[in-house]
């Protein structure tokens, strides 16, 4: 169960290595772009690649997805990058549901725990299996592997990473659990309990009365999707890559630039230098094709 590229490795694989993949069920399919045509998602595509049968249901507690779901008769479940589960799906199968989490569970339970990761400024994460049960992401922890995030990476550079290490994560269960030799962990209790709660336009606009450090460590961790956003000259400017800079004597949230090669904002400590932006209406570019192309007072 999964629909977008992230869940693919994790199909892949076990395909790869003989496991009887009897269904695959998936988002249905959605208008897209500007035609609006129907588009499928990834793991649809790689189901129909390897002649497996699919599943697109609106609704997962309609008697008739229930009986078809039945039908197949699985042993065991395995989720990626999907809706929640009514009880009644994830507890069908003899052995049970399992979930791939990008994040060292119980740290980041939510639905952005790559993007929460770098905002929050950590130098490590990685992804977990889980069995599922009725509370979002506190099932018993079966595998984990660490990642290190590095100090320039974006959400788009980690989930690459990610969704390798993940793939082979869901082998490694799926291994186990056949061979009837796996761990079911417990999800300790943890005093600094971060969250990884869902991620909307309206608070991805950057607050630059924060450190430099903080703003440097938003716009990473919002970048390439939904992206970090402010405003200049009126129009709503989404900034993909930038570097820390120097101190200024401008107010904060104030720019500076040369109008060629440099545009700065003024931060609580410092600054920051956008080296890739997009402003509203227009495509994604670089910082001197920027320029070149918007003269900012």
């Amino acid at each position: 169960m999964g629909t977008p590229e992230f869940a693919v490795p994790g199909l892949e694989i076990i395909i790869e290595n003989k496991f009887n993949v009897v269904a695959v069920i998936t988002a249905p399919d959605r208008p897209k772009g500007r035609g609006q045509q129907l588009a499928t998602s990834p793991v649809k595509d790689c189901a129909v690649r390897n002649k497996i049968p699919v599943l697109q249901p609106t609704n997962l507690k309609s008697p008739e997805f229930i009986e078809e779901l039945k039908s197949y008769a699985a042993n065991l479940q395995i989720v990626v990058a999907f809706r929640m589960l009514p009880e009644i799906v994830w507890n069908m199968p003899e052995i049970g549901t399992f979930n791939l989490h990008a994040s060292l569970l119980p740290q980041y339970r939510g639905a952005a725990p790559i993007n929460w990761a770098i905002i929050n400024g950590e130098k490590e994460t990685g992804v977990t299996t889980f069995f599922l049960k009725h509370e979002i992401d506190t099932g018993a922890i079966i595998f984990q592997e660490k990642e290190p995030i590095h100090k320039d990476d974006t959400v788009g550079d980690l989930y690459v990473r990610l969704m390798k290490k993940g793939g082979e994560l869901v082998l490694k269960t799926v291994q186990a659990i056949a061979a009837d030799n796996y761990p079911q962990i417990e999800q300790s209790e943890v005093a600094d309990l971060k969250v990884a709660p869902k991620i909307f336009r309206e608070t991805c606009q950057i607050d630059w009365n924060q450190p430099t450090i903080k703003v440097y460590d938003f716009i990473r961790g919002l970048s390439p999707y939904p992206a970090a956003w402010t405003t200049i000259g009126g129009k709503n400017l989404k900034i993909y890559r930038a570097e820390m800079g120097k101190s200024s004597k401008k107010p904060i949230g104030d720019f500076e630039t040369d109008g060629k090669t440099f545009l700065n904002f003024v931060t609580a400590d410092g600054s920051i230098k956008l080296t890739e932006l997009q402003l509203e209406g227009k495509k994604r570019m670089g910082i001197e094709e920027f320029l070149r192309g918007n003269k900012l007072n």
